[in-house]
């Protein structure tokens, strides 16, 4: 039976999108979900003097193997200036030096979430046309602003009208790789 794979954009160990990846995963019943705290994974900064001399992690190469056996992802990308972290950049620009279409006939649910009005939508966007670029599809996306007002780490999303948005798009996506 395979999964689905389930991360966030950080290498924070207080990351808010990896408490609303840790919600999303929690709701997804009768397939197996592997969640992923990306704090785990200390990636050192991609450059081709460390590739050639250091050549690939296993931690890596492990990573890039649950992405391809997995039927689909849920990724929750942070915000930086509007744009995804350098962390969540440097990990695919790793991951694509092991297989430019790592992400080939992957479907993916893709969120965002900042403690702002905008909800991380700049990177939820950039994030988008990102994993397109390694054949990833992109089924639905999310953006929850406000995080600190709208999220309860026992409760979830708690603005109602939010929480119907995201509970239809959570459903098409799970549909989708069904």
């Amino acid at each position: 039976m395979s999964y689905i794979l389930a991360f966030a954009g950080s290498n924070s160990s207080v990351s808010i999108n990896y408490k609303l990846v840790k919600y999303t995963a929690s709701l997804i019943k009768g397939q197996e979900v592997k969640l992923r705290d990306m704090s785990k994974y200390p990636f050192p900064m991609y450059s081709q003097d460390v590739e050639n001399e250091n050549g690939f992690s296993n931690s890596l190469v492990e990573f890039k193997n649950e992405i391809t056996n997995a039927k689909g992802l849920i990724i929750s990308v942070n915000e930086h200036n509007s744009y995804p972290s350098a962390y969540f950049k440097n990990t695919l620009d790793w991951l694509s030096r092991l297989d430019s279409k790592f992400l080939a006939d992957k479907k993916i649910f893709l969120m965002a979430t900042s403690g702002g009005g905008r909800g991380a939508i700049g990177a939820l966007e950039v994030a988008e046309k990102m994993l397109a670029r390694f054949q990833g599809t992109v089924v639905e996306t999310f953006s929850l602003p406000k995080y600190g007002e709208n999220f309860d780490e026992e409760k979830g999303i708690t603005n109602e009208d939010l929480a119907k948005v995201f509970a239809a798009k959570l459903d098409s996506f799970v549909k989708a790789i069904s």
